[in-house]
C-alpha cells in the first residue's frame, strides 16, 4: 500500500507544491541572511527564484540514463558512421552526438533547434519509421520502446506497442548495421503509463531477426556491467538493459 501511494503522490511531489513547503523557511532565512552581508546586492522581490532541492551531499545520477547514454557513446564513436539515427532517445544525448557525427532525431514531437549543422529533427512514429527497409547503418533507441503504446506522450493506446517498435527498428537497420538498444529490465510487468519492464528474454525474442552482439546493463544497486549475461538481469526489478545488435545477410 505504501509503494501504490508514494507512486500516486509522486506528480505532486514532481511539481514542489508539497515537498517545497517544507523548504521554504530555510531558504527565506538565507535571503535575509545574505541582504545583511557586506556588498550583497539588493534583493527585488520579482528577481527572487526559489531553488530548493540542490542542496545534496552528492550530484545525483540517473543510473539508468547516464551509463546507457556513455555506453551507446562509445559504441558509436567507434565506428563514426557517416549518418547516425536516433529514436525518440534523450536530447541531449542526441545533441552531443551531432558534434560528431551526422545526426537524423526522429520523434512525434520533434525537437526546435536551429544553427546545429550535423542535426536534423524530423517527424515520425517508431511504428512506421520515414526510412526504407535495410536502409540505416547506425540506429539508437535508447530507454524509449517501453513507453509506447500507453499514451503517455500522446501516442495511440497499443499492448503491442513495444513489439512493434522492434519490428520497425529491425526493419530499417541495414545489413552488418548496428542498433544501440535499451528498456528497463527485469521481472516483466506494466507500470502504467510510465512504462513496461521486459525480460531480456523478451526482448531477445523481439528482435528475433537480429543478431545479439553485446548485453551491458545497470542493475538494481545501480552498478554498471559492461558485457555480460543476461540471465541475473531476468529477475531483477528495475534495471536497465543494453543490448547491441547487428542484423545479418540471410
Amino acid at each position: 500500500m505504501s509503494r501504490f501511494y508514494s507512486k500516486w503522490k509522486r506528480p505532486l511531489l514532481r511539481t514542489k507544491i508539497l515537498s517545497g513547503l517544507s523548504k521554504y523557511p530555510r531558504y527565506l532565512a538565507d535571503m535575509f541572511r545574505y541582504s545583511r552581508m557586506n556588498g550583497a546586492e539588493t534583493i527585488k522581490l520579482r528577481d527572487t527564484f526559489p531553488c530548493l532541492f540542490d542542496r545534496t551531499a552528492k550530484t545525483s545520477v540517473d543510473s539508468h540514463y547516464f551509463y546507457q547514454h556513455v555506453w551507446a557513446m562509445e559504441k558509436i564513436l567507434a565506428r563514426r558512421p557517416s549518418l547516425h539515427v536516433d529514436v525518440g532517445s534523450n536530447v541531449d544525448f542526441v545533441g552531443l552526438l551531432s558534434t560528431v557525427t551526422k545526426v537524423h532525431f526522429v520523434d512525434i514531437r520533434p525537437m526546435q533547434v536551429n544553427n546545429l549543422p550535423n542535426l536534423e529533427s524530423k517527424y515520425g512514429s517508431i511504428l512506421d519509421l520515414p526510412y526504407e527497409d535495410n536502409a540505416l547503418d547506425s540506429i539508437s533507441c535508447l530507454h524509449v520502446a517501453e513507453h509506447i503504446g500507453l499514451g503517455r506522450y500522446g501516442d495511440p493506446l497499443d499492448p503491442l506497442g513495444t513489439k512493434k517498435a522492434a519490428a520497425e527498428l529491425t526493419r530499417c537497420l541495414a545489413v552488418g548495421g548496428c542498433l544501440y538498444f535499451s528498456v528497463p529490465v527485469g521481472r516483466p510487468r506494466l507500470c502504467f503509463n510510465a512504462h513496461r519492464i521486459h525480460s531480456p528474454a523478451m526482448i531477445l525474442d523481439y528482435f528475433h531477426g537480429l543478431e545479439l552482439v553485446e548485453f551491458s546493463g545497470t542493475d538494481d544497486h545501480k552498478n554498471f556491467l559492461r558485457n555480460t549475461d543476461t540471465k541475473p538481469f531476468e529477475s531483477a526489478d528495475y534495471a536497465c538493459g543494453m543490448f547491441l545488435f547487428t542484423k545479418k545477410r540471410t
